[in-house]
Formats: structure tokens, sequence, C-alpha cells
């Protein structure tokens, strides 16, 4: 089965309207942002791997409501209580020191078991961080992200030229921003397999972008290839590339599909992030980072030709 065999869609005409898409997303991501600085203090719902605290989800076998349990463990002094997934479980979310992060959990059992009783709840899970560690963690994530774009810059610098490279970086933080934008949205809790997602997706970008620049070397490497009309020699770079990366994204998807409706309500918020990062993915290596890379080559121009030119003799007058 060949899909898209012979096709010819004008996606550099095009990139202006994607310019302005893009900047739309991001902007209304931003906003989101600053909303959320306003609103709770911070510019993402971090959880407690980030902020410090405790993490305890609870199940019940009897029917039971937040309100039941936010008046078993203090009423209006009680921890953020949320439902979790199935009826009657629920998680319990609590700010602490470093002293009291080893007590609250026992704390949590021993008011859940007064007023319920003990044979009719379980802990399926407790995780537990000092605010230290949960501040070190956001400065390790953000160097971890700062880092990846730099060996990108690098290794395509030195696998194409630096201009791929550029417009490469350029387009994984296009990504990124979009990604971010989401999370900040729609308040999705900010924790370690979060910070995994976002990581896995600049990889998935960086590799749907390599498939098109590699294409588009090859042309230009093609003999009359640096002759070539730039924008027409990129588009064509694309639609060649097109069925590889419409596959490699629809296979992938039936996967994080699957994961989201049958993984459960504690890998959900890591395979939406991915699911999204896909999409954006797919999106920016067509219409962010070739558009980018023809930007670069019409400021800076090809150093290839440069080169080029100037090893070329000069010719003499008799």
């Amino acid at each position: 089965m060949r899909l898209f065999n012979q096709a010819n869609y004008q996606f550099i005409e095009n990139r202006r309207v994607t310019y302005m898409l893009s900047g739309i997303v991001i902007a209304v991501g931003m906003a989101f942002m600053i909303y959320n600085v306003v609103s709770i203090g911070s510019w993402q719902n971090y959880g407690v791997d980030f902020t410090g605290g405790s993490f305890i989800q609870v199940r019940f076998d009897q029917p039971t409501t937040a309100a039941q349990l936010r008046a078993a463990l203090g009423g209006p002094d009680a921890p953020p209580i949320t439902r979790f997934g199935e009826e009657n479980e629920f998680v319990i979310r609590a700010e602490l020191t470093d002293e009291e992060v080893a007590e609250v959990a026992d704390g949590v059992r021993r008011q859940l078991e007064a007023a319920f009783g003990s044979r009719v709840f379980e802990i399926v899970r407790q995780e537990s961080v000092g605010p230290k560690i949960g501040g070190e963690l956001q400065q390790k994530a953000a160097l971890a992200m700062l880092f990846s774009f730099i060996l990108t810059l690098v290794y395509l610098a030195i696998r194409f030229e630096f201009r791929f490279g550029v417009a490469a970086v350029i387009a994984t933080v296009h990504d990124i921003l979009v990604t971010l934008g989401f999370l900040a949205a729609f308040q999705v809790e900010i924790a370690l397999p979060t910070v995994a997602a976002i990581l896995t997706i600049v990889g998935y970008s960086l590799n749907d972008t390599i498939v098109v620049f590699d294409r588009v070397r090859e042309n230009l490497n093609a003999k009359g290839g640096r002759r070539r009309d730039p924008s027409e020699l990129v588009n064509h770079s694309i639609n060649e590339t097109l069925p590889r990366t419409v596959l490699t994204s629809t296979t992938t998807l039936a996967v994080l599909l699957s994961l989201f409706f049958v993984g459960g309500a504690v890998i959900r918020d890591f395979t939406v992030v991915l699911i999204l990062g896909v999409l954006v993915g797919t999106y920016s290596s067509i219409f962010v980072a070739s558009p980018a890379l023809l930007e670069i080559q019409a400021r800076f121009g090809d150093s290839q030709s440069a080169e080029r030119k100037k090893r070329r003799p000069s010719a003499t007058v008799a």
C-alpha cells in the first residue's frame, strides 16, 4: 500500500497561515500561564514531585463521597481531595514541610480508620517528596530540556549544516511551547512522568524533522539540486517523505489511544501529553521546521554554495 504516492501539496506556499496559527496557539497558551500565576500562584499546576508534599490514593469498597472524606480529615482544614480513576477512588494531596513528610500518611490512615473503619478502604499508592527535593527537581527538569536543545543543535550542525540545526531547534521550541500552553490551559498536573513525556516529544519531533531534512539534503546534493528554487525543493522533499510521516504518526497514535482508553487514570496525563506531542511534532516538522529552514537560508545563505563559489577559479580576462 502506497499512500500519497504522487503527493504535490503546496505546504510552503501556505506557511504564512501556519505561522499565524502557531502564533495564536502559543499566545493563548502564554495567556493561560499568566492566568495560572494569578489564580493558583504558579504558571503550571505542579504536582508533589515538584512542590513537595504527599500524594495518597485511596480506594473504598463502599459508596463514598469527597465531602465525607473531607469531613473525616478535618473539614475546612482538610487537604485537597479529588476523585481519581474509578468510582469511590480518591486522591489526597497535602503540602508538607520536610519534617512532616514521614508522618502525614500515618495520620491520614488513622483519621480514615476512625471515621470509616479499617476494612472498607485501601491505600493504593503513596508518594511523599520534601519541598527542597521538589525545588531541585524543577531545576533539573529545566536543565534536561535545555541540554536537549544544545545537543540537538550540535548534532544537526555536524550531521547536516548549522542552519538545519537551528531550524530543528526552532521547531522543537515550538512544540514545547504548544505543549506547555495546553498543560496550563487545562491545569494538567505536572509530575515526573509528565516531564518524561515532554522529553519524549522532543525526541519524536526531532526524529520526524530529521527525516524531512535528510531528504532535503539528498535533493540539494543531487545533480542540479542547488540551482533549483529553494521553496520548490523543500516542498518537494516534504511531499516525498509524507507517506512515512503519516504512517509513523498514525501507528504511534494507535498505540497511545489504546493506552489512553485502557491504561487507567494513573498514566492518563502522561498519555495525553504524548498524544498531543505526536500531533504537534508531525505538524511542526512540515509547517515549522521546513519553513524555518527556508527563512534561515534566505537571510544567511547556503554555506556549501558559498564555499563552492569561493573555490571556483575566477575567469581570466585576455
